[in-house]
């Protein structure tokens, strides 16, 4: 099954170190990385905000238990966001693009 991953990180430069572990460990074939997102969310008891970068990752299912453990090691939160969301249909190209890339 392919998924997408969505994390979020502190800034942009944290995101670019997350996502080049990931290609370079061969966990995710693609990372966007979308800057400058206002995330409102609660925390330590309160509503609190922050301006973060949101890392769009494409892999495979069975790599999920890798990338939690990579991105928990490279994430400066101490509870990080990582969503997977199941691709439920794509361009068989892209998909076959995914499968070459993660082997």
């Amino acid at each position: 099954m392919y998924v997408v991953i969505l994390v979020t990180a502190k800034d942009k430069k944290e995101a670019r170190k997350i996502s080049t572990g990931l290609i370079k460990a061969k966990l995710a074939a693609c990372v966007n990385i979308v800057e400058k997102i206002d995330s409102v969310f609660f925390w330590a008891g309160k509503i609190d905000q922050a301006r973060e970068s949101l890392l769009v990752i494409k892999s495979k299912k069975e790599k999920l238990p890798k990338i939690i453990k990579l991105v928990r090691s490279l994430h400066s939160y101490e509870v990080p966001e990582i969503i997977a969301i199941p691709i439920i249909a794509a361009d068989k190209p892209y998909l076959r693009w995914i499968d070459a890339t993660l082997r």
